[in-house]
C-alpha cells in the first residue's frame, strides 16, 4: 500500500480503535464458544450451537448498528451479534448454566435462545424463522410510533425456505419498513448441502421479488460485511426500506454439539474450508497495515482469557430458580 492509498478501513469511516474492537468482538466470540463447547463435553451444560465461522458475519453487520437504540432479533447462532449488541460475557454464560438470573429467561430456556431486555434482544422461539415475523411488526410499531429505530434480525440459509420467511419479507417489503434481514449461509442446513435445499443457489437475489436489494457479501470479510449493512442502515434511515443480505460464511464445527458433521462431510472439505477462517483474514489485515503487533495481539488474547474465565466462573457459582419458578409466567397469575 502506497503513502497516498486509503486503507479500506479507513475509506469505510473506521478508526484504528474501531477495527480493533471489532477483532476483539470476533476473538472474544470465538473464545466464548470454544468454552461452551468444553463445558458441553464436560457435562455442565447441555447445548451448544456454534458461531465458529460466522464471527465476522455477525461483528460487521452488528458494527452497523446503534446500541441501545435499534433493535435485535438474532437467531441461535448469533453470539456476535450479542456482544456488540451489548450482552456481557457474564450473561451469555448465565444463560449457558441456566441460572435463576439468565436475562434471556431466567434459565427456562436452552442456551442460544437470546433475549435482554437492556440491549433491544428480543429473545426468539424455538421454531427456526419466527423471529423475522417479531423484526418486521416491531419495525412497522416502530414507524406508527415515530420512533428513529432499525431492526437487525437473521436466519439461515435452510430457514429461508420457510413459510415465516417468504412473509416476512413481502410484508416488510410491501410496507417499506426499516429492518434489515441477514442469512448467514453456511452451506449447509444441520446435514443438508445447499445445492439440495435452495433453488437457483442464490438467497440475495430473492430480495428483488419482495422489493428490496439484495446484496450477497463474503461473510468471511469483516470490512466487506460491515460496508453492506452500513449502506442498508443508512438506505433504512432515509426511510428507503428493507434490505436483505446473504452472507456467505463457513461452518467450522457441526451443526451443534448433538451432530457430528464427519457423518456427512469428508476431512478434506473440513480441513480445506478451515484456510478461510474470519478470523484469520482479519489478523492478517491488521498486521498488513501495521495495526497490530504481535505484543498488542497478545494483550488482547490475554484480556479475552481473563473475561471468560471470569464469566464462567461466577455464572457457575451463581443460584438456580427455585422450583416454583418453573410456574412462572405459564399461566394467568393475579
Amino acid at each position: 500500500m502506497t503513502a497516498n492509498t486509503q486503507a479500506r478501513h479507513e475509506a469505510l469511516g473506521l478508526t484504528r480503535d474501531q477495527l480493533l474492537e471489532m477483532y476483539y468482538y470476533m476473538l472474544l466470540t470465538r473464545r466464548i464458544d470454544e468454552r461452551l463447547w468444553l463445558l458441553q463435553r464436560g457435562g455442565k451444560i447441555p447445548f451448544v450451537i456454534s458461531p465458529q465461522g460466522a464471527e465476522a458475519a455477525q461483528v460487521g453487520g452488528a458494527y452497523a448498528f446503534r446500541r441501545n437504540q435499534d433493535w435485535f432479533l438474532p437467531y441461535y447462532r448469533d453470539l456476535g451479534i450479542n456482544l456488540v449488541a451489548g450482552v456481557t460475557p457474564r450473561e451469555i454464560m448465565l444463560s449457558a448454566f441456566a441460572r435463576r438470573s439468565d436475562p434471556s429467561s431466567g434459565g427456562k430456556q436452552m442456551p442460544n435462545h437470546w433475549g435482554n431486555r437492556g440491549a433491544n434482544v428480543v429473545s426468539g422461539s424455538s421454531p427456526v424463522t419466527t423471529q423475522l415475523l417479531h423484526a418486521v411488526g416491531i419495525a412497522q410499531a416502530s414507524r406508527m410510533r415515530g420512533d428513529d429505530v432499525v431492526v437487525y434480525t437473521c436466519c439461515g440459509e435452510g430457514s429461508a425456505n420457510q413459510g415465516d420467511w417468504h412473509e416476512a419479507l413481502n410484508w416488510a417489503g410491501l410496507h417499506n419498513l426499516p429492518v434489515i434481514f441477514m442469512v448467514q449461509n453456511n452451506q449447509y442446513a444441520i446435514s443438508v448441502p445447499l445445492e439440495k435445499q435452495v433453488a437457483g443457489g442464490s438467497i440475495a437475489a430473492r430480495g428483488k421479488g419482495y422489493g428490496m436489494p439484495g446484496v450477497q457479501v463474503d461473510g468471511t470479510d469483516l470490512l466487506a460485511v460491515y460496508e453492506a449493512f452500513k449502506e442498508a442502515h443508512d438506505r433504512a434511515m432515509r426511510g428507503e426500506g428493507p434490505s436483505l443480505i446473504e452472507a456467505l460464511c463457513l461452518r467450522i464445527t457441526s451443526h451443534s454439539s448433538d451432530d457430528d458433521q464427519r457423518r456427512y462431510r469428508s476431512a478434506e472439505e473440513i480441513e480445506a474450508m478451515k484456510a478461510g477462517d474470519p478470523l484469520t483474514k482479519i489478523k492478517h489485515y491488521l498486521a498488513e497495515h501495521g495495526l497490530l503487533d504481535d505484543a498488542g495481539s497478545a494483550e488482547i488474547d490475554v484480556r479475552v482469557k481473563a473475561e471468560v474465565d471470569d464469566a464462567t466462573e461466577w455464572a457457575e457459582s451463581q443460584p438456580y430458580a427455585d422450583p416454583e419458578f418453573a410456574l412462572s409466567q405459564v399461566y394467568g397469575e393475579g
